[in-house]
């Protein structure tokens, strides 16, 4: 499918659902970033912006990248209202194509999931190779489907955090592996429904 289809799609599955007006940080970044000292993050496909917004609030400058130009619409106008335009850069990439400039001391992917072809080995290779030294990426899978996801493929199949960090290949004199497990949490859905689901969580340092 074609970077226009991809376009779309998640365009539309923005502006079918209501602008978010306090949307909620992920809970394994705010277990992973709280207690960090603040500097330059990027927030990759920042969809509603609960990322971008926690961060920034904790004193992170923060560029937040997404395809839709909705989410990354709402999210300027969302960081505006908050007082936090100083804060929350938002720039729209198709991470296909493009990705921002370096020079970051965290970098986060939650949930980065497409029904598109993504070279995401790449883009997160990409990811690592944009952290300054002691900076810290944070990719954070789908484990298993809640409800309400967009992708009820019962053959769906997850790639475990070892397999998402051996597909990236780093170079261990210059990357440290800090975690990569499975825990599992009761997350909320768009809907107020809950669900037990597990997260694949992979959190890469740059050492050198």
């Amino acid at each position: 499918m074609s970077t226009t289809d991809a376009i779309a799609f998640w365009g539309g599955v923005h502006a079918a659902r209501p602008a978010a007006g306090n949307p909620q940080p992920n809970a394994r970044l705010t277990e992973t970033v709280t207690g960090l000292p603040p500097g330059d993050a990027l927030d990759l496909g920042c969809g509603d912006g609960g990322d971008a917004l926690w961060l920034a609030r904790q004193g992170w400058q923060v560029t937040a990248a997404d395809i839709s130009a909705v989410a990354i619409e709402r999210l300027a106008a969302l960081a505006a209202s908050h007082g936090l335009s100083d804060r929350v850069i938002t720039v729209r990439h198709d991470l296909h194509k493009s990705f921002p400039p370096s020079g970051f001391d965290l970098v986060c992917a939650h949930y980065l999931h497409t029904p598109f072809d993504l070279d995401r080995a790449t883009v997160l290779r990409s990811a690592a190779h944009a952290l300054r030294s002691g900076g810290r990426l944070l990719v954070v899978d789908h484990g298993s489907a809640a409800p309400w996801s967009w992708n009820q493929d019962p053959d769906t199949r997850y790639p475990s955090p070892q397999e998402v960090a051996a597909g990236i290949d780093l170079a261990p004199e210059t990357w440290t592996l800090e975690r990569a497990d499975a825990p599992h949490r009761i997350a909320t859905g768009p809907d107020g429904r809950t669900a037990e689901v597990t997260d694949h969580v992979l959190l890469i340092r740059r050492t050198a």
